[in-house]
């Protein structure tokens, strides 16, 4: 093992870990164990593939914050790779979203699509801009903000300040969630319903995986913060969850404006002429 006397670079190179084995092992199972279960078999072994990747995640990020906090491995050089790094991951995001905002637009508009027919398909009973969607853009927007707060209070080394409004965000997108499952609730309409239904929930039902992503994010940035791993000048892991989160705000808002308001007033009817 290198030591810090034989090191003559900023670089951070990883001691071997068990970790990216274990989770490999952890989506196979669950890969397995979902399509058992497709094919009417039971459920257990998909539940032990998430145990088992939820393991992987406390491990490994267990070793990731004993390498910043303890062994203080993530010098500056470091740090700009690990920014670097969560930037192309929320590009791969983008992408991913892209997609299904694409499987949206070409299955509506004929200009995209030789088969697009009447838009919304006849029968759907659309949920409209207002109410639930309008209420919940109101909660993403404020979350924003709070996130932002707490962002620049842990700058200001205000750490209690920080703990508050993390946990502030953090409820809010639990929130969020709450009133997400009630639209799903009553919607008149099932994910085998027809075109319609498929790209609205995978759109908006992936956004609402990330937000809870994001929240459980947040809540351990919350526990960090009060056992007090970040620093004003050393916080790459809350700067991640902050901008984390400040990408699922902007693609709420494209879903809320191209998914809830186009798709559900008289602009979005269109048919194929």
């Amino acid at each position: 093992m290198a030591t810090d006397a034989a090191k003559t670079h900023p670089w951070h190179i990883p001691e071997p870990s068990p970790w990216p084995i274990v989770g490999t092992i952890a989506g196979f199972i669950m890969a397995v164990g979902g399509i058992w279960y497709m094919h009417e078999g039971p459920i257990y072994l998909f539940g032990v593939g998430v145990l088992i990747l939820l393991f992987t995640f406390y491990g490994w990020w267990r070793q990731v914050i004993i390498e910043a906090n303890t062994a203080g491995e993530h010098s500056e050089e470091v740090k700009v790779g690990l920014r670097y790094g969560f930037i192309f991951f929320i590009a791969s995001e983008v992408m991913f979203f892209f997609a299904f905002f694409w499987a949206f637009f070409h299955s509506s508009l004929p200009i995209l699509s030789n088969v697009a027919q009447v838009w919304p398909p006849e029968g759907i009973e659309l949920i409209p801009a207002g109410g639930v969607p309008l209420l919940n853009t109101l909660i993403l927007l404020s979350s924003s903000a709070t996130v932002t707060v707490a962002h620049h209070a842990l700058i200001d080394d205000n750490r209690k300040k920080a703990i508050t409004w993390t946990w502030i965000t953090a409820i809010l997108g639990a929130i969020f969630l709450f009133f997400q499952a009630e639209e799903y609730i009553e919607a008149t309409f099932k994910l085998s319903d027809g075109i319609y239904p498929s790209t609205f929930y995978l759109a908006t039902g992936f956004h609402g995986f990330h937000v809870f992503v994001g929240t459980c994010f947040l809540i351990v940035c919350a526990l960090r913060l009060q056992k007090g791993h970040f620093k004003p000048d050393h916080h790459i892991g809350y700067e991640a969850a902050a901008w984390y989160w400040h990408f699922v705000d902007v693609v709420w808002i494209f879903l809320y404006i191209n998914v809830y308001i186009w798709g559900s007033s008289s602009f979005g009817h269109i048919t194929a002429g």
